[in-house]
């Protein structure tokens, strides 16, 4: 066989590539081109705001980069903080001057890069660094829970040093407090208050999810003269999906894991004048022994309603004192009536296997009681009690419409050629 061709095809591709080559090196080279020479030093053409004295910015004030003299121009400034945060900013449409649009970081260093280019179009550059100053109140926030593995219905919890009340200051701080999850959910912060926020996603979490939440409010501005602080992260495992149901009319609890059945149980809800509260809870701990008075819920001492008894096996769902636990003096009206004083009572076998099954954030649901729809807020967590669309309007970054709140940064601008 005759290679001959394609040797001499192979030859012509070399000296093809070699003579595109040479024509490139060509050009980078041209004398007098005005992108062929290296970016020269711009300091003597600029004028910053920031102290060059080693002195720290005031974080109050803007960041000024101004160019000096009438033969040449900024065409771009790029600042970064050491959070790796870019300063937003506006270049006037002459390239005179270029000036920060949104306030700089407190307790932080920047890095600031400046292209100019002089009256024949040569490139010029300049780097410099400056620090600001400390705030003089730190804002930071402590999540919650604690680490550790939870179940599929566990809010997060953000609750901050300082009271923030107004709505700007608030769409500030949502924007800074991350919650990643892998696999991805829709989710949302909800203000209960001024210092305190709930984070849930439209659904519960999924089964084996992986959780981070950061807080990068570290030097960012909030509110008038108020900065952020460092926080720090949390890192959550979600379990398996346990939920269980008491169904108050017909006396039986169903607990199901990853939507199967693993358990029905005769159980006793709270009796007239004492109805256990219908709606979604989350199980906030475990405690073997409890002592239960009545008292602890307003029954006077002495009275046809009084109780004072040793409680095992009690899984707690309300702040308030309700508790899933094991009720052996009322076995006979398990799975028949209501006898219990607002709690769900069981068997003592049956509430030892309950306790040792859930986990806090596992989901406890009340249905077809006579009692109120558990409290959203305060005495548990009844996060889920709340619709998405209501859930979203707790947040400062979504309009009472559902809207977005829109962002009043300005993206930096190139002058016009």
């Amino acid at each position: 066989m005759n290679d001959t061709p394609r040797i001499r095809t192979v030859l012509s591709c070399t000296l093809l590539a070699v003579t595109v080559t040479a024509v490139a090196s060509a050009c980078a080279g041209s004398d007098g081109h005005p992108l062929s020479a290296r970016a020269y030093d711009a300091a003597d053409q600029l004028a910053v705001s920031a102290p060059a004295d080693g002195a720290k910015a005031d974080p109050e004030k803007p960041l000024e980069v101004t160019a000096k003299g009438d033969d040449g121009r900024i065409t771009d400034v790029t600042a970064i903080d050491t959070a790796g945060r870019h300063l937003a900013g506006e270049l006037t449409a002459d390239g005179r001057r270029w000036r920060s649009t949104v306030a700089l970081a407190a307790g932080t260093r920047y890095t600031v890069r400046v292209a100019t280019e002089d009256e024949d179009g040569a490139p010029g550059a300049r780097t410099f660094t400056f620090e600001t100053a400390p705030a003089k109140r730190a804002l930071t926030a402590t999540f919650g829970p604690e680490a550790g593995t939870y179940g599929v219905g566990q809010p997060i919890t953000a609750d901050l040093s300082l009271p923030v009340k107004d709505r700007e200051a608030r769409a500030v701080v949502e924007r800074a407090l991350k919650v990643r999850s892998t696999p991805s959910v829709e989710g949302a912060w909800y203000w209960v208050d001024d210092k305190k926020l709930h984070f849930r996603p439209k659904e519960y979490w999924p089964a084996g999810a992986s959780v981070t939440v950061t807080g990068n409010l570290d030097g960012l501005k909030v509110g008038d003269k108020l900065y952020g602080g460092a926080s720090k992260p949390l890192k959550l495992t979600i379990g398996d999906r346990i939920e269980a149901v008491a169904d108050a009319g017909s006396h039986y609890m169903t607990v199901r894991r990853n939507g199967e059945v693993i358990n029905t149980i005769p159980v006793t809800t709270g009796k007239p004048g004492f109805s256990t509260r219908n709606g979604i809870k989350v199980v906030l701990g475990k405690e073997y022994y409890v002592r239960m008075r009545g008292t602890s819920i307003g029954i006077a001492e002495g009275s046809s309603e009084s109780y004072d008894l040793p409680v095992y096996y009690a899984t707690r769902v309300t702040w308030s004192g309700e508790y899933v636990h094991a009720a052996p003096w009322s076995v006979g009206s398990q799975g028949v009536a209501n006898v219990s004083h607002g709690c769900v009572g069981m068997s003592t076998g049956n509430a030892a296997w309950f306790y040792e099954t859930v986990r806090p954030g596992d989901i406890v649901r009340v249905v077809n009681s006579f009692g109120n729809t558990m409290d959203t807020f305060g005495n548990g967590f009844g996060d889920w009690n709340l619709t998405w669309a209501k859930w979203r309007e707790g947040s400062a970054l979504v309009e009472a419409a559902g809207n977005p709140v829109a962002t009043t940064e300005k993206a930096r601008l190139r002058p016009s050629i």
